[in-house]
């Protein structure tokens, strides 16, 4: 397949998934609070693409929530060259993908975070993950989300969750404080074995995500919760921040490639607390 068409059909479903997923979030805030939607160009002076980030804040649901769309190309810098793998032999790139972050108004309800990209350089593959950051533990709620991303790995390829799932685990894990961000989910990256399977993974991904957190957000959201809850939720909230500014690779991609800043860091909670 011509690598232009693969680039059109993967930004195309990037953008088509952050209007399907900014709407669910609409419904479930009774359409009462509209997203402030921003648009942004990596380069003011010439073509290297952009994006749209688009952020809700002080919902009925959500303290806020954060779903980023962007498509760049164009080189990347020197000392960022030998990370990417390709991009040593030509620094030329082009990149696109959806980032949602879920911050949410009842402690109760996790955090949760998805993302799907699709990079180029003289390689070409795809990367991505959903995980679930609670701050009260919840066994059923763990058992019954990565049952569900169980099936949905399986239905690709019977090896994807267990190697999904222990990337993740090392992934998400804050070294300083020794300990998991969250409960885990899956985590891809350089995914480039065959575009048509791995586009269709990565589709799959994308739904599953917006089954998952309406799933979760519609069992929990009337479930009553305590100042000791809140309190929990906003130390968590301190390690999510945490590991956002000091491992993510996606923050770090985004601020050395020239990424949006406001929408890189949307992903970081309107309050936190550290103790």
């Amino acid at each position: 397949m011509d690598l232009e068409i693969k680039k059109d059909l993967t930004s195309n479903w990037f953008k088509l998934l952050q209007d399907i997923i900014c709407n669910d979030i609409a419904i479930l805030e009774n359409n009462k609070i509209k997203f402030k939607c921003t648009s942004w160009k990596r380069n003011k002076m010439k073509d290297e693409g952009g994006g749209e980030y688009r952020i809700l804040e002080n919902g009925r649901i959500f303290d806020k929530v954060g779903v980023n769309f962007s498509k760049v190309y164009g080189k990347f810098p020197k000392n960022f060259q030998k990370n990417i793998p390709g991009a040593d032999k030509d620094p030329r790139f082009w990149a696109s993908g959806i980032s949602v972050v879920m911050h949410m108004k009842n402690p109760l309800i996790p955090a949760m975070h998805f993302n799907t990209r699709f990079i180029c350089t003289t390689h070409q593959w795809f990367g991505g993950g959903i995980d679930v950051t609670p701050s009260k533990k919840d066994n059923l709620e763990k058992k019954i989300f990565h049952n569900i991303l169980k099936d949905m790995c399986d239905k690709h390829n019977k090896n994807y969750y267990q190697k999904y799932k222990k990337w993740c685990d090392k992934y998400f894990y804050l070294q300083h404080r020794k300990e998991p961000r969250g409960i885990g989910g899956i985590f891809f990256d350089y995914n480039k074995s065959n575009f048509e399977k791995d586009f269709k993974f990565v589709r799959d991904v994308g739904i599953t995500f917006q089954m998952i957190f309406n799933k979760i957000i519609k069992k929990k959201l009337k479930k009553k919760w305590t100042t000791k809850d809140k309190e929990a939720q906003y130390i968590k909230r301190g390690r999510y921040t945490e590991f956002n500014l000091l491992y993510d690779r996606g923050t770090k991609f985004g601020l050395q490639t020239g990424g949006n800043v406001e929408g890189i860091l949307m992903s970081l909670p309107p309050t936190a607390k550290w103790k």
